[in-house]
């Protein structure tokens, strides 16, 4: 059911605060559900009360069984349309404002296993320059554990071969030391003594080059991930920031401390590097109920 209040403020929204078509069809979407729950309920909309809202809060919870990101979206959608018909007179008090939002639910981040990574890494042709480049890519973002835009930005001189380090420029032109081990280290001598040379067009610095011979970019590398899933039997999606996060998880994983974590992956706060304790202490309890004999009963 829309009703007139609710069509006069998608159209102001439209004409007067040029929303987009998609946003509008959201907020659309949004206020007819509130209003039919509120029909449903024998609820007058134009006369709520705190304690209603609660209940709508209840409903898209506990029936709808909404997460805290949709649910807030919604919420949103409604303080703007009460706030419309407060300065249009029609209501005296947008209880909605008294409504916090719903803390946001923190996403794992998403990783490849270990086997996983064993098949990405043997789809690269390496005896072509572009498909030296693009394991090297996968070693480096695995290896390293850098930021794709960090990645791109590796200049030759950033590189000390003999220690098997990388100067990073990371966010607020803040540096850091990275290093590698003999995996990465195998292909980025082939690749800087071959494909590199192969590819590289005139003079430049940048250590990832472009089949035209250019720095290559952020969505390049995306494009080439792209590519090489596609010749695997994996299912899952892939972006750079996988890499990065699988290179956190094993490190967790194999025993490392956190704290050498966050530093590698050059995070301002331990905060942000302690999301990947969740993976890892779901990770051992996989393990202590597979392995330890006496964790479950035989049936």
């Amino acid at each position: 059911m829309r009703d007139d209040y609710v069509k006069n403020y998608l159209e102001y929204l439209e004409y007067q605060k040029a929303y987009s078509k998609y946003t509008i069809k959201n907020y659309e979407d949004d206020l007819i559900e509130f209003v039919n729950f509120c029909n449903q309920e024998s609820i007058g909309y134009l006369n709520i009360e705190y304690s209603d809202t609660r209940l709508y809060l209840m409903y898209l919870k506990e029936q709808k069984k909404d997460n805290n990101s949709s649910i807030n979206r919604k919420l949103s959608a409604l303080r703007g349309f009460y706030k419309y018909l407060s300065n249009k007179g029609i209501i005296k008090n947008n209880v909605f404002l008294l409504l916090n939002g719903l803390k946001r639910e923190k996403k794992l981040p998403r990783y490849f296993e270990y086997n996983e990574l064993e098949e990405l890494f043997l789809v690269p042709d390496t005896n072509r320059a572009l498909g030296q480049r693009d394991l090297l890519i996968l070693e480096m973002l695995y290896a390293t554990g850098v930021r794709v835009g960090e990645l791109v930005n590796i200049k030759i001189k950033d590189i000390n071969q003999l220690d098997r380090k990388i100067i990073i420029c990371g966010k607020g032109n803040k540096e850091r030391m990275v290093e590698y081990g003999d995996y990465c280290e195998e292909i980025l001598k082939r690749y800087v003594k071959d494909g590199r040379q192969e590819l590289l067009k005139g003079s430049n610095d940048y250590l990832f080059l472009n089949h035209l011979g250019g720095k290559l970019s952020e969505r390049g590398v995306r494009y080439i991930l792209n590519q090489l899933i596609k010749e695997t039997s994996l299912t899952k999606n892939i972006s750079p920031h996988m890499l990065r996060h699988s290179f956190a998880t094993h490190l967790l994983n194999e025993g490392c401390d956190l704290l050498s974590v966050q530093k590698l992956l050059g995070h301002e706060s331990i905060s942000a590097t302690q999301v990947y304790t969740h993976i890892t202490t779901d990770r051992l309890k996989e393990v202590y109920y597979s392995s330890f004999p006496r964790a479950k009963k035989d049936d």
